[in-house]
């Protein structure tokens, strides 16, 4: 699947979807994760797009998984995940437009059948976010947290309705084989009350849901621009940066540079909400939020110490972390 060609009917439908009369090239950009479909760049040599991001993801499930993990239930949430990503772009993204500090792409057309999905979305290297996967220098880092920041803080409140009730793809209620798998006796027996003091904490707000450095893209000024919204749904915004901080850590930083990157995010957060929300008091989240950056960072551990337990996120400074999270559990309830 990966490396099968565009066929001509799928050209000519985007063509139709954007108003031109043919697409010249297309460049695979990836296959989708487990060979669901293809991730590409479809080029035009027409106006109003000089290209467009597709994403064609094929329904039939594939016969196989990178870690093994080929279940009906996993091939189940996968659906879901793309039809809550295709909601998203279909009834919040085009809203979001205009966002300076938090853009993303915005949606130019969606078709569904019975076994496919078809989503056309602007191409962000046409308004300048060309650079991918860059060195996480901390310049790259702040940009990430600052688009977070203000992501969290306009959709503070928000109904997830079309999302998943709860985001990010580790979610428990979503992950019962990783579960089962998990060797951590402690963190098996606290995975229930570390769920559910992340999810009833105050001030719940849509997050990313995987927001690792590689779902962001950078223009030359620095600034990131966020995709792949698979895994968005309700929730607590740690879960958001913890992810963007395992993905960019090497797990030997001094603690102030961390708590650095902390107090970064929740500046910007507190900018957003006196953008979109003035009326709720940036200390108060800070305050609700702040304690459980280890209670989220555990919540990934439950997940990945059962997924691949040899796995580089797993080390020294995550299980302190989980280690404390489990210790001071009963405080937050």
């Amino acid at each position: 699947m990966p490396n099968k060609p565009i066929s001509q009917n799928v050209l000519q439908r985007i063509s139709r979807a954007i108003g031109v009369t043919h697409i010249s090239h297309v460049e695979l950009i990836q296959p989708l994760w487990g060979n669901y479909g293809q991730l590409f760049r479809a080029y035009v040599d027409e106006k109003p797009y000089p290209s467009v991001i597709v994403k064609y993801i094929r329904l039939p499930q594939p016969s196989s998984h990178p870690r093994g993990w080929n279940t009906p239930l996993s091939h189940q949430r996968k659906l879901q995940s793309y039809q809550v990503e295709v909601n998203w772009y279909q009834y919040y993204a085009n809203a979001h437009l205009h966002q300076p500090l938090s853009p993303l792409p915005h949606c130019i057309h969606v078709e569904q059948r019975t076994d496919e999905i078809l989503l056309v979305l602007q191409d962000l290297n046409t308004i300048g976010f060309t650079q991918v996967n860059p060195h996480p220098t901390p310049a790259v880092v702040r940009a990430c947290l600052t688009w977070l920041g203000y992501f969290h803080a306009q959709y503070m409140s928000a109904k997830p309705n079309g999302l998943w009730p709860t985001g990010t793809y580790w979610h428990l209620d979503t992950r019962p084989d990783e579960y089962a798998a998990l060797p951590d006796s402690a963190l098996k027996s606290a995975a229930v009350m570390i769920d559910h003091v992340l999810s009833q904490c105050p001030f719940q707000t849509l997050v990313h849901g995987d927001a690792k450095l590689a779902n962001f893209c950078f223009n030359e000024n620095n600034q990131a621009a966020a995709v792949d919204f698979q895994y968005i749904g309700q929730g607590c915004g740690m879960k958001d940066v913890i992810m963007l901080l395992s993905s960019v850590l090497d797990y030997h930083e001094p603690e102030s540079i961390i708590n650095g990157y902390l107090e970064h995010y929740f500046t910007e957060l507190a900018n957003g909400l006196s953008k979109f929300h003035p009326h709720i008091n940036p200390q108060d989240v800070q305050h609700a939020w702040r304690p459980l950056y280890s209670v989220a960072w555990a919540d990934f551990q439950r997940f990945v110490k059962g997924w691949s337990v040899e796995h580089v996120k797993i080390n020294a400074y995550t299980e302190s972390l989980t280690a404390l999270a489990i210790k001071q559990l009963t405080t937050f309830t």
